[in-house]
């Protein structure tokens, strides 16, 4: 779940709206784009509405969610999906992080920070936080907090094989989606009115959509983790 943003005309002036879009697999391995939601922000009341059209148009379930650390987005999937887990993109985290480390200090403290999200276990993960606390906690001590504040969310994946792992750590698949739209919209940098930039989007993803072709790798592997992991949920 992520959203593209774009420059949209409103009342005589272009601001920026954001055309919230969400992917699914089916039961094939192949990706599918489920819907495309037009918010002027992205506030938690937004976000709730379009879980509920999801379930309102037949979403039984989610079994795992994975999103960027978007404020209230946990709580919004919890009241319209109770048993979803859900987890946080690990690399908006990485991103976010940096963006208080000076450069000089970046390298070093990526490697260290690496230990942490690339463990072997939550276990592990702990400890190479712990370590990288003492390491840099006094100089980028906002770098290293959110990891603690949002630490059930972002530590989810360590629950999972490790080829489940590789599906949910990260919102890079939507990530892609967006920068495939981006190339089809890129000559109309402002839109007239929302009909105009929600017809863009939606032909881009028409176009996308055609080169999915093919399902995830191990995608047999995957689901039979899935069924046996959540048995009585997992419905083929």
């Amino acid at each position: 779940m992520d959203g593209i943003v774009l420059k949209v005309r409103h009342n005589g002036k272009y601001i920026s709206k954001c055309i919230y879009l969400v992917i699914g697999l089916k039961k094939d391995g192949l990706k599918e784009v489920l819907g495309m939601w037009m918010a002027e922000t992205e506030s938690a009341s937004f976000r709730m509405s379009v879980l509920t059209d999801l379930k309102a148009r037949g979403v039984e379930d989610i079994l795992i969610a994975c999103t960027d650390n978007l404020k209230g987005f946990t709580d919004a999937i919890k009241g319209v999906f109770p048993q979803t887990i859900t987890q946080l993109c690990i690399v908006h985290q990485i991103r976010n992080s940096c963006k208080y480390v000076v450069w000089k200090d970046r390298k070093a403290f990526c490697v260290d920070l690496k230990e942490v999200y690339a463990a072997p276990t939550r276990q592990a993960a702990e400890r190479a936080l712990e370590h990288l606390d003492k390491t840099w906690g006094s100089k980028y001590k906002y770098a290293i907090q959110s990891w603690r504040a949002n630490w059930d969310q972002l530590t989810s994946y360590f629950d999972f094989p490790v080829e489940i792992r590789k599906m949910i750590y990260t919102t890079n698949v939507i990530e892609n989606l967006n920068r495939g739209i981006r190339k089809y919209t890129r000559t109309k940098v402002q839109f007239p009115d929302d009909l105009a930039a929600q017809k863009a989007v939606y032909l881009a993803i028409v176009n996308i959509e055609k080169k999915w072709s093919m399902p995830l790798q191990n995608w047999g592997l995957v689901l039979h983790q899935f069924v046996t992991i959540f048995e009585n949920r997992c419905r083929l």
